[in-house]
């Protein structure tokens, strides 16, 4: 049962989502807000696996309260629901590391299989959004050297939001070591962010987009 929180300003928005995640069983809604603010309150106190955030949100926006998420609630998966499909919304979420990102022009199996997959720790990038990055890293691609097994670890679970600490615990070894797999990763790449690093992974299939049992899905 994946518990889920909904923020979003637009209280129309709010309860046709609700309805919606009511449908499934394996989905409980336990709070919405209609404030970032509100929201982080919920976290504080429920805990949810999985909180579905717009990015437009009245005071605090949603990639703040995604942000501070990641800094107060490690375990909560932000999931951002948003009608924004700009390169530079899409590219602050990824820095900040959240368990996805779908649009509104999203369906409703789609938005269900989102959040099921967000609550399983699987990352979530609407086809959309994926295709725009991909475009992106492919006007400006440079020639890629190749990357060494642990380097693809580390890349598959960058592209899954892990921040370098999630990814040094997951895969046993020292902040250190990390920090200098995504140096390598970054200058094999020639790249120069996360960001960057995802879309080239996008681009190049790195990471299983498609696959249920692939680090990574694309609706």
């Amino acid at each position: 049962m994946a518990r889920v929180v909904i923020v979003d300003d637009h209280a129309l928005v709010r309860e046709g989502t609700l309805q919606l995640l009511e449908q499934d069983p394996g989905i409980e809604v336990v709070g919405h807000a209609g404030t970032a603010e509100q929201g982080l309150d919920l976290l504080d106190r429920l805990a949810p696996d999985v909180a579905i955030v717009d990015i437009n949100l009245p005071g605090m926006s949603g990639l703040d309260l995604a942000r501070k998420a990641g800094e107060r609630h490690p375990g909560v998966r932000i999931l951002i629901v948003s009608a924004y499909d700009d390169y530079a919304y899409v590219a602050e979420a990824l820095e900040v590391g959240v368990g996805g990102y779908m649009l509104k022009t999203a369906t409703a199996r789609e938005l269900l299989d989102a959040v099921h997959a967000v609550a399983d720790g699987v990352f979530v990038l609407d086809r959309a959004v994926s295709g725009r990055l991909s475009r992106r890293w492919r006007a400006g691609e440079a020639a890629a050297k190749p990357l060494t097994p642990r380097e693809a670890d580390v890349l598959t679970l960058l592209s899954q939001g892990r921040s370098n600490k999630q990814i040094a615990a997951e895969l046993s070894l020292g902040l250190r070591t990390i920090e200098g797999h995504v140096s390598n990763i970054f200058a094999k790449l020639g790249v120069a962010s996360r960001t960057e690093a995802v879309a080239h992974a996008l681009s190049h299939h790195l990471v299983s987009l498609d696959s249920d049992d692939g680090p990574a899905r694309s609706y």
